[in-house]
Formats: structure tokens, C-alpha cells, sequence
């Protein structure tokens, strides 16, 4: 049985969209990402430097939490509209489960859960 796997993903969401020959299911996933703030002045860098650290680790719970949520699929197409895609795909890399998994990356803008699941649809072929 084939197990595809699309998800449409930015620092604030991620739509999971699972397919196999008899089902399709969605899942979103809400990041805790907090906004960047603004600094001016060198009296911040220390201040800038922490948020960036704190920045990154919650990126990585949150690529944590999509990861843990799309199993082990045989193909994987992940797209969107920023640089969430592609840092997701470099996190995927590092997962053992995941290195035969096939993944295809794709810019896309923000889109509803109906087009999310017709784009995965289509990517894999599904006629469903």
C-alpha cells in the first residue's frame, strides 16, 4: 500500500495531508514560533542574540511535532510559501526512519485546506 504524505507548511502552520489507496486524512498543526522583534542599537545585540536562540529552538520543536505526526511515508511533497519548507526538509535528513523516503519541495502560496488537499492529490496521482 502506498503511504504519501503532503504537507503545506510556514512558521505559523503546517496542513499534514496523508493519503493512502482508501483514505485521506488532514491534520494542522499550529506552531508557538513567537514574531520577531525589533531592535535598534548595539544595547540589544545581547537581547537580539537570545531571541535568536530561543527562535531556533522552537523551530525545531515545531518541525519535531510535524515530523512525529507524518509516520513513514514512501513519497513526501512538501511546499508552501517561505523558507519553512526547506528547513523542514533539513530536518527530515537527519531522521534515520525517513532516508528512503522520496521528497519533492514546492512554492506555493498560502492556500486553503480544500486546495492543499487537491495539490497533494495531484502530486500523487490520486484520483480520489
Amino acid at each position: 500500500m502506498n503511504h504519501h504524505v503532503g504537507i503545506w507548511i510556514d512558521h505559523k502552520t503546517a496542513v499534514i495531508v496523508s493519503t493512502s489507496a482508501d483514505d485521506v486524512r488532514t491534520r494542522t498543526l499550529n506552531s508557538d514560533v513567537e514574531a520577531h522583534p525589533r531592535y535598534s542599537g548595539q544595547q540589544e545585540r545581547g537581547g537580539e542574540k537570545k531571541y535568536e536562540q530561543r527562535h531556533s529552538q522552537q523551530l525545531d520543536r515545531y518541525y519535531d511535532d510535524v515530523i512525529s505526526q507524518i509516520g513513514v511515508p514512501d513519497a513526501l511533497l512538501i511546499f508552501g510559501p517561505g523558507e519553512a519548507k526547506r528547513e523542514l526538509k533539513e530536518r527530515l535528513s537527519r531522521v534515520k526512519t525517513l532516508t528512503e523516503c522520496s521528497v519533492h519541495i514546492e512554492t506555493a502560496d498560502k492556500l486553503t485546506e480544500p486546495q492543499i488537499v487537491a495539490k497533494a492529490k495531484e502530486h500523487f496521482g490520486s484520483a480520489r
